[in-house]
């Protein structure tokens, strides 16, 4: 029975050990700003939490930036912040084009480290994606057929109005 009882003991306190490590999730404060011009700062707070839920604390979040053909063009470590588990980094796109960005969560402790990696975005100026020549085209017509209508209209012969009927015999 001693056995039993130390058998159970050992595995409760081996139990939580066991799994406390393992992974980690990363969440942004924001994400890169439509328009974000190259070289412009995107000032942002990485927050890791172990499991999803407890902030980690003694971790070196890194923001990898890396350009359309996957190649790294950034590198940022983030430093902590008074929020238990949020660190902050600057982060610079180095010219226009198109990017990828990946957290690597520093989560080392238990061999749970990972990359987390997020939507591509576009660095310049925001390309309009409202399609202003061919509304601006289709309105411009259908006013154009508007007017003609209405030219049309006004310019259509008048049915004769009835004359009044005039009593001849009456008159003489």
């Amino acid at each position: 029975m001693k056995k039993l009882v130390l058998a159970v003991l050992v595995a409760a306190v081996l139990a939580p050990a066991a799994g406390a490590g393992g992974w980690a999730t990363v969440g942004l404060s924001s994400l890169p700003p439509d328009g974000l011009d190259p070289n412009q700062a995107w000032p942002v707070d990485v927050t890791v939490l172990q499991h999803g839920q407890t902030p980690l604390s003694g971790v070196v979040p890194v923001i990898t930036v890396r350009d359309d053909g996957g190649s790294p063009v950034g590198r940022f470590e983030a430093t902590p912040t008074d929020k238990l588990g949020t660190y902050h980094a600057v982060v610079r796109f180095p010219a226009e084009g198109r990017y990828t960005y990946e957290v690597y969560d520093g989560f080392e402790r238990y061999g749970g480290a990972q990359t987390h990696t997020f939507e591509a975005v576009e660095i310049g100026p925001p390309s309009s994606s409202f399609p202003y020549l061919p509304v601006g085209l289709a309105l411009a017509l259908g006013l154009g057929l508007a007017a003609a209508g209405a030219t049309i209209y006004r310019r259509r012969p008048q049915a004769p109005e009835p004359a009044e009927v005039v009593n001849l015999k009456k008159a003489a």
